[in-house]
């Protein structure tokens, strides 16, 4: 049997002891960057779809406030990852997890940690 991936293993992990939430932009993001052929050579396109499909099916969908979106402008060097940041701040975040180093730079950003999902995995939660 292949051992799961990082980023699997902390989804399963958050999605046990947190409520885990996305935005349909966030998940709209996560289809495009798994649907990438880059990531042929580390796992194939039947199991990030299926990552996919579990991500989907066990979060829940959170419709970012305006507020939090204008927060969250001209805050990271990439642009695009701002929806990152507004969905963490509309939701309240405990945790934004991330592999993204735009993204990550930013740790903390408004109180909010941003973790690597093997930072995550090592983090002591109540």
């Amino acid at each position: 049997m292949r051992p799961q991936s990082v980023p699997r293993l902390a989804f399963l992990n958050a999605v046990n002891t947190c409520d885990v939430c996305v935005s349909p932009v966030t998940l709209d993001e996560l289809r495009e960057v798994l649907y990438r052929s880059k990531f042929d050579r580390y796992i194939s396109l039947q199991k990030r779809l299926e990552f996919l499909r579990l991500v989907s099916e066990r979060s829940h969908v959170w419709q970012v406030d305006l507020s939090s979106e204008t927060a969250a402008n001209n805050t990271c060097r990439d642009t695009k990852d701002a929806k990152f940041l507004a969905l963490a701040l509309s939701c309240q975040a405990l945790a934004l997890i991330s592999s993204d180093a735009d993204l990550l730079v930013l740790n903390p950003w408004r109180g909010i940690p941003i973790l690597t999902p093997a930072s995550f995995l090592q983090e002591k939660r109540p």
